[in-house]
């Protein structure tokens, strides 16, 4: 039998749920174990029978940690999966936050939805529980980038940087001869705190994210929004909320505070982090200084602590949390979860929308069928914990802060490769976006190429 790959999520114009089988006849490998996010038909193939037999795989090989891509893991082992996880270091380390996060979180929306009869299960159930994850992290793998291992019979894999997150890896299969690149999700150049994605000399075959396969990042200093924003929240005497992945964002933007502070373009506000797991995340990002850029490296090399504004405080608790609905603005506040769909950003959203004087800077994609993206999009009056919420706010959008790179920055990054691959698919986009990288790839560099289908299967 020859090699073959089948797309299982994060494919024909999804960005969540990223799961690649490849198999060869004798060994499966299953290229990231995603959860889907985001619409109500795709939340439910959550809970569908696995696409595979999890007993059947050999490995499971993570390009990164952010659940889209890793958030199926806990479900994939309860149901029999008993092989090894391969990640790079960085990746390990932020599982160990994420995975039991949103387990919790899970349990946590079950025990509320059940309190408050919000949902027409009776009783509702969590996804998976934090012993689910727990379980994961007993079978994860520490490779290091740029080394050659088998993760299963018959297959040389590698990891190279991609720049997206701590640990985000562009992944390198060989099987059968047949050389298959996965960009996992492909970081962006010259941004702060990570390092620019590796260049790849060659593929037979490659699949290429497209989140933004259809646009380039505004030009302008990516800054430029969060400063306008604080502005307001001080001028106002309101709350600015910045709904934030945990991971990558938050520091991000922390970052960004206290970089925007020292050179004077933003008032010292009080800016409260929201988030045990972006708490835990921001020391796991200051510990992996491997990975750090040369800007962030430098500041650390003159004692600055470049992740803490300077009325910084850490809401670790429930209570810690609930306390901020006694205080007065300006502040501001970050948390989870970045697209609105759960974590503790709920409750000051719901407590929040309604006041004029609030500002709501979103600072990264918004998947369609989140409460962000119906934000993002002019809603008035939007569901939140239950009830029906007027939205009286000012909602703001920085396209320059997402993770991924761009029109232009893909193309950039499929430049490097010394000769055309085979065939491209491109995966992790919806489908206007994948459709117009699609275009772009076929006119500007003359590759073959194709979107590819959910659920299809093609040979290597």
């Amino acid at each position: 039998m020859s090699a073959s790959l089948t797309f299982l999520g994060a494919a024909g114009g999804t960005v969540t749920g990223s799961k690649h089988l490849l198999e060869d006849g004798r060994s499966r490998l299953l290229l990231d174990c995603g959860l889907f996010q985001g619409l109500k038909a795709l939340r439910e193939r959550n809970w569908a029978p696995p696409p595979v037999d999890p007993k059947t795989l050999g490995a499971v090989v993570l390009s990164h940690a952010h659940i889209d891509h890793s958030g199926y893991l806990p479900r994939l082992c309860r149901d029999g999966f008993t092989g090894p996880i391969y990640c790079t270091g960085g990746t390990i380390d932020l599982l160990r936050v994420m995975l039991p996060d949103a387990a919790h979180l899970q349990e946590e929306e079950a025990d509320f939805a059940n309190r408050h009869h919000t949902s027409k299960h009776d009783p509702a159930l969590p996804l998976y529980t934090v012993t689910d994850a727990e379980r994961v992290l007993g079978r994860v793998e520490r490779v290091e980038f740029g080394r050659a291992f088998a993760p299963v019979p018959g297959v040389e894999a590698r990891f190279a940087h991609s720049g997206h997150i701590l640990g985000a890896a562009l992944v390198t299969c060989v099987i059968g001869g047949r050389r298959l690149v996965f960009s996992g999700d492909l970081g962006r150049y010259g941004v702060p705190i990570m390092v620019d994605p590796d260049p790849v000399p060659e593929a037979d075959v490659l699949l290429v994210e497209s989140t933004y396969g259809d646009r380039d990042h505004p030009p302008d200093d990516h800054a430029d929004k969060l400063t306008a924003a604080v502005a307001r929240a001080a001028d106002q005497k309101g709350w600015l909320l910045i709904p934030a992945f945990a991971v990558g964002r938050s520091q991000e933007i922390l970052y960004d505070l206290r970089r925007l502070e020292a050179a004077g373009r933003i008032p010292s506000l009080p800016v409260y982090l929201d988030s045990p797991m972006a708490i835990q995340a921001t020391v796991v990002y200051a510990s992996h200084t491997e990975e750090h850029d040369s800007e962030l490296k430098a500041a650390e090399s003159h004692g600055d602590r470049p992740f803490a504004p300077r009325r910084f405080h850490l809401s670790r608790t429930v209570a810690d949390s609930k306390g901020l609905n006694d205080t007065a603005g300006p502040g501001v506040i970050i948390a989870g979860s970045g697209m609105a769909t759960g974590g503790r950003i709920l409750h000051h959203l719901k407590r929040l929308l309604p006041d004029p004087r609030t500002t709501v800077l979103f600072v990264g994609y918004q998947a369609a069928g989140t409460r962000g993206r119906l934000l993002r999009d002019g809603a008035t009056v939007i569901k939140m914990l239950g009830e029906m919420v007027p939205v009286r706010a000012r909602i703001e959008v920085s396209g320059s802060y997402s993770a991924h790179a761009d029109r232009g920055e893909i193309l950039r990054w499929l430049g490097g490769f010394r000769r055309a691959p085979d065939m491209t698919y491109i995966v992790h986009g919806e489908a206007e976006a994948a459709a117009a990288l699609h275009d772009a790839i076929a006119s500007r560099l003359g590759w073959r190429a194709a979107v590819a289908e959910d659920g299809q299967r093609v040979t290597l």
